[in-house]
């Protein structure tokens, strides 16, 4: 259960998202053209022929160091499977976007129009199959005489359930931190992310609607992960979901074992317990120390609480385990 394109619309809708997305994720000689401390927001009000508005979508339009003005049109995409003509969408609003820059006059007198940029952002299950560009959907081959009058579009795409979680992790911005809490399939690793989040807020000061985004994309995180509706409550800063969080893997747990106990399973409480420890603090931390390991192999129920506890806001292995590691070890 991933977050939706109204949740998406919201986060994109933070200059620092869409600077992290185009440097991150797109060719790198893209972003080294433009100038992002002048990004500004397009708040583009144009319909198709038929009367629809692409409300989840985001435009916004940053100058290039040369002075030259580029739209970027991030297209959201939730739908469960590909959009097959997806370049003839492209290619329409792009259209009415560039119709709308005529219609209110904002080119000088013998002006050009302004370069764009499509993006779609896929987060459909099934891998995005379509084509990129109008090459292979329209019937002529390309050597025929009538190629040079069909419409060119091109977009790029994010497949974002094809990102590997290894390589979003070399990556240090939030983007990448949004693209692995969404992949993510295993509850006890998304303490780890969350609290990387958290971290990313509290050296960047601000942002209040986007922390409170990031929240509810880890509370549909949560929901997913243990099969369950996305509560209907107040949204929450990160913090807070947090530590609502921390009870709920506890909870997870708890259900786990309850489980296990009724299976005849009482010796695998305790591996269990000790096993999904190891898993956080390597994905956390990397490698493992053989006295720690021993420690979380002995560790009581209170202990791992305890460890699960400290691992939620730990900045370096001697957070967590103080009486073995010295913080920054």
């Amino acid at each position: 259960m991933q977050a939706s394109d109204s949740l998406y619309h919201r986060l994109f809708s933070d200059p620092v998202m869409i600077e992290q997305l185009v440097r991150g994720f797109l060719p790198a000689g893209i972003a080294a053209l433009l100038d992002f401390t002048r990004l500004e927001r397009v708040n583009a009000k144009f319909h198709a022929a038929r009367g629809q508005r692409r409300e989840g979508d985001v435009i916004w339009r940053v100058p290039t160091l040369a002075g030259e003005m580029v739209h970027i049109y991030l297209m959201l995409e939730f739908q469960a499977t590909p959009e097959r003509f997806m370049p003839v969408r492209v290619q329409v609003y792009s259209g009415l976007l560039w119709q709308q820059i005529i219609d209110v006059r904002a080119l000088a007198p013998g002006g050009r129009l302004p370069p764009l940029l499509p993006i779609v952002l896929y987060a459909g299950e099934a891998r995005w199959n379509s084509p990129a560009d109008t090459t292979d959907l329209v019937a002529l081959p390309e050597d025929s005489p009538l190629w040079p009058w069909q419409p060119q579009v091109r977009y790029h795409l994010i497949d974002e359930k094809r990102l590997r979680a290894e390589d979003l992790a070399r990556h240090d911005s939030l983007v990448a931190l949004l693209f692995r809490i969404e992949i993510c399939d295993r509850p006890e690793d998304l303490p780890g992310l969350v609290a990387q989040a958290v971290a990313w807020f509290a050296e960047h000061p601000g942002h209040a609607t986007l922390r409170l985004a990031f929240g509810d994309v880890v509370a549909h995180s949560v929901a997913g992960l243990v099969g369950a509706a996305p509560a209907a409550t107040v949204p929450m800063d990160i913090e807070e979901v947090q530590g609502m969080l921390a009870e709920r893997i506890k909870k997870w747990e708890q259900e786990l074992i309850a489980k296990g106990v009724a299976e005849g399973e009482v010796r695998g409480e305790a591996r269990g317990r000790a096993a999904m420890r190891k898993r956080q603090f390597t994905r956390r931390f990397g490698a493992l120390p053989a006295d720690v390991e021993r420690l979380i192999d002995a560790a009581t129920p209170d202990q791992h609480d305890a460890y699960m506890d400290r691992l939620m806001d730990a900045q370096a292995p001697g957070d967590v385990f103080p009486d073995l590691l010295r913080p920054g070890e």
